[in-house]
């Protein structure tokens, strides 16, 4: 083999080094992202999507580990001297420059050229590939296995994760040998029955608990008191008196407390997950949709339901209104999604609403919402939506025109001339030459750029190039302005008056009708560039949308007066001041006071008692009266979140009959009776002054300056 021979075999070998190391790594990658997806599928309630960026982003980590692009010819040299001894460390010199090689060099290269090409040089990466094949089948494997563990298994380990992280510190009564806790889910919610070595519990709405105390010794009784008001006697289960159980389905959040024999127990919390309704989320559409001219009339509909246990149905309410003043007529239909639900949690459902189908014409409007039910009979409905489709009749009609108060008439008549004008021009295109045709449609293009400039007059925009825009201020204000003089009460204005308006602060209509004349702007904008490029069929949809917004707008801006005529009675004036005022009396004023609620005073109280007590100091008789007040409150407020107030009640119970008071439960009852306190309202405060007051301080120092 010459050297030239050499050199292009080593080239060749470099591609196909390259291009096995991709394949190998593609395999590896596909090994590794397909046992992550399963296992974000399975365990985190990820969609199998998750693959893509899981495989983009081990390929870069790959990438980043081993840049296989980087592989030269020098390197495929070096890995075959390393490989092969006969080739005496002498691979390299088939790449070197034919000028730079020596006459023993020569000879070196035809001496290993006899072992070139070398057959099995790429024997190792064929093996590397297998082995990343058996990986991918191996992983292929494990994800089927996971993905076949049964639904109970995977939601036990990750109760088990759960309640291994919620495990709470509580004080078990002596008396107690062991217990345990059984709870029974509702069917609905398909969870497992499961069983803790914990009092204080966290169950499902509607759960079933089982409580089985066993003691060391024999007692006389065993009560269970929950929220403090209710009491419940258990019974033994065998004739020692040392075997009881009660159950119970809780419905409420609380707590409850053991009483062994007359010794109350510590209290232990009662946390319920609430079932809730489904979340119904519509993304698309708008909540008011409407379909001008020339548009699709078709709705897009993207949901979204997510649910805590499972959906079990969900459909669409819809209303059509037809027709007008008495003569409106209402159809309801109902429309089911074709999907099936089969109690999922979460559900992404698309739905098309043809509206021709549905039986809809221009100037027809539909209602619609959703309406989901959860497997356990819960029903949600989302809000309502609009949909109407714009009807041309209506809008190139002159009613309403005529009547009330009529603030610009000519500019909607201007409007309509242009649509009518513009439909005229398509229905003779086909007998006007292409000139005639530009020539027409140009000239209708300015004149809705003369309307548009008329109406952007409503804004402040005094100027075409000032449309959509702001003029500069510096040009006219504040450059070279002398001092204001003395007595000159205009100049003193001029700083806080504008003497014109601007597009920003334009004061013809409220911020609701201005932004919609901003709209008609735009629209006219759109419909000039397509007159303009002559494109009149493409104007006449944002001819009507700003038509239809500009009748909006009139009818927004009309101002109804009633009219009515006032008759009074004559009067006489021979029976003036002729009564008798023999049975006017002094009046009397009489008001019933009401005890205010002392509650928010006595927890004020109990907060400065508590800050005084922060020293060490044990509590009086009438401390204590006002602890146990506190702890009626406390309890009513436990009962409902025992989550926030059990472990203040605690605390406090803790206080009363302690001889020497903690800090810590100093600092927590204090700051749960802040909460039951609330925050108080704010008391009037100075307002800012305005701007008047700020032109009369600035002319009560021009009177100083004047007068020093």
């Amino acid at each position: 083999m010459s050297k030239a021979e050499g050199e292009k075999w080593i080239q060749q070998l470099r591609v196909k080094w390259i291009s096995l190391y991709w394949l190998q790594g593609a395999l590896l990658n596909l090994a590794i992202s397909i046992v992550l997806m399963v296992v974000a599928t399975r365990f985190l309630s990820f969609s199998y999507w998750i693959l893509l960026p899981l495989l983009v982003l081990v390929a870069a980590v790959q990438l980043w580990f081993k840049p296989i692009w980087k592989i030269t010819t020098l390197d495929i040299a070096r890995h075959l001297n390393t490989k092969y001894a006969v080739l005496e460390e002498s691979t390299a010199l088939f790449l070197k420059p034919e000028t730079e090689i020596a006459l023993l060099e020569h000879l070196q290269i035809e001496k290993i050229s006899a072992y070139f090409p070398i057959t099995d040089s790429l024997n190792g990466l064929w093996r590397k590939i297998g082995y990343s094949l058996i990986v991918l089948m191996c992983s292929i494997g494990l994800s089927l296995l996971i993905n076949r563990l049964p639904y109970s298994f995977v939601e036990d380990q990750l109760n088990t994760t759960t309640a291994a992280s919620a495990v709470v510190k509580e004080h078990i009564p002596a008396q107690l040998q062991s217990f345990k806790v059984s709870i029974t889910p509702p069917v609905y919610t398909r969870n497992k029955e499961r069983t803790q070595k914990q009092l204080t519990i966290k169950v499902e709405a509607n759960a079933k608990v089982d409580w089985k105390f066993e003691t060391n010794t024999s007692l006389k009784s065993l009560k269970m008191i929950f929220n403090d008001k209710e009491v419940h006697q258990l019974k033994p289960s065998n004739a020692d008196s040392t075997v009881w159980s009660f159950s119970r389905t809780i419905t409420q959040p609380g707590f409850y407390q053991l009483v062994l024999d007359g010794q109350k127990s510590d209290l232990y919390q009662i946390e319920v997950i609430p079932d809730l309704p489904v979340q119904i989320k519509i993304i698309q559409p708008k909540q008011r949709t409407v379909i001008d001219i020339g548009q699709p009339q078709k709705v897009n509909l993207n949901i979204n339901l997510t649910d805590d246990y499972g959906i079990k149905d969900a459909f669409i309410s819809v209303t059509m209104a037809s027709g007008k003043g008495e003569g409106v007529s209402f159809t309801e239909k109902k429309l089911s999604f074709n999907t099936s639900f089969n109690n999922q949690q979460e559900i992404k459902l698309q739905q098309l609403l043809e509206l021709k189908t549905l039986g809809m014409k221009p100037g027809d409007e539909l209602y619609f919402f959703v309406q989901a039910l959860d497997n356990h009979g819960q029903v949600s409905r989302s809000d309502v939506y609009f949909v109407s489709i714009v009807d041309p009749t209506e809008l190139m009609s002159m009613a309403g025109m005529t009547n009330g108060v009529d603030l610009v008439p000519e500019y909607f008549r201007s409007q309509r001339q242009i649509i009518i004008d513009t439909e005229k021009l398509l229905k003779e295109q086909e007998s006007l030459s292409t000139e005639e045709f530009k020539n027409r449609s140009n000239a209708l293009g300015i004149d809705q750029k003369l309307l548009r400039l008329r109406y952007g007059k409503f804004l402040g925009e005094e100027a075409e190039t000032e449309i959509g825009g702001d003029h500069d201020h510096d040009d006219d204000h504040g450059k070279g302005e002398p001092e204001a003089k003395f007595g000159d009460v205009q100049a003193i204005m001029d700083k806080y008056a504008h003497k014109h308006d601007i597009a920003e602060d334009a004061t013809f209509f409220e911020p609701e009708l201005k932004a919609q004349l901003k709209a008609v702007l735009t629209e006219m904008w759109s419909s000039e560039l397509q007159l303009r490029t002559y494109k009149p069929q493409g104007a006449l949809p944002f001819e009507y949308k700003a038509l239809r917004l500009l009748k909006d707008l009139q009818q927004k801006s009309r101002a109804y007066v009633a009219k009515t005529t006032v008759k009074t009675t004559t009067l006489k004036p021979e029976k003036r001041l002729s009564g008798e005022l023999g049975k006017i009396i002094s009046p009397l004023q009489q008001a019933d006071f009401e005890k205010k609620d002392q509650t928010t005073e006595n927890l004020k109280t109990l907060l400065s008692l508590l800050e005084s007590r922060k020293t060490g100091n044990s509590f009086n008789a009438a401390d204590r009266q006002l602890l146990h007040e506190a702890e009626g409150q406390l309890i009513g407020a436990a009962a409902n979140q025992p989550g926030i107030y059990l472990a203040a009640l605690k605390s406090l119970r803790k206080m009363s009959i302690a001889s020497k008071v903690n800090l810590k439960d100093i600092e927590l009852v204090q700051q749960v009776v802040q909460k039951l306190i609330g925050q108080e309202t704010a008391k009037p405060q100075t307002q800012n002054v305005g701007a008047a007051n700020n032109l009369s301080k600035t002319y009560f120092n021009y009177l100083k300056k004047q007068s020093r």
